[in-house]
Formats: structure tokens, C-alpha cells, sequence
């Protein structure tokens, strides 16, 4: 049975590194998201944002 929820990169504003990987549910959240993670190439909090 496939999951509906689907695997999406997150990578830093700041560095352009992709850090962190999450799930989400594509159908019901089309848009791209954001997070403020820990970034541990810069040492802070940065904006992570979704990839294609």
C-alpha cells in the first residue's frame, strides 16, 4: 500500500545546503514550507525551505 505522505528536502536560505529531510501530505499541503532549523554549516538558526 503507498503512503500518501511523501518524502521532501529541506535546505538552508542562508547556505543553500540540504540539511534535513521530512514528510508531508503533498495533497493537502501543496505549498512549498519553511522551517527555522538549526543549521550546523552556519552554527544558527536559519529558514529551511522545501525543494523540488
Amino acid at each position: 500500500m503507498a503512503s500518501k505522505r511523501d518524502l521532501i528536502i529541506l535546505a538552508c536560505t542562508v547556505c543553500k545546503r540540504r540539511n534535513y529531510t521530512t514528510r508531508k501530505n503533498k495533497r493537502l499541503h501543496p505549498d512549498r514550507v519553511e522551517f527555522k532549523k538549526y543549521c550546523p554549516y552556519d552554527r544558527k538558526h536559519t529558514i529551511h525551505k522545501e525543494t523540488r
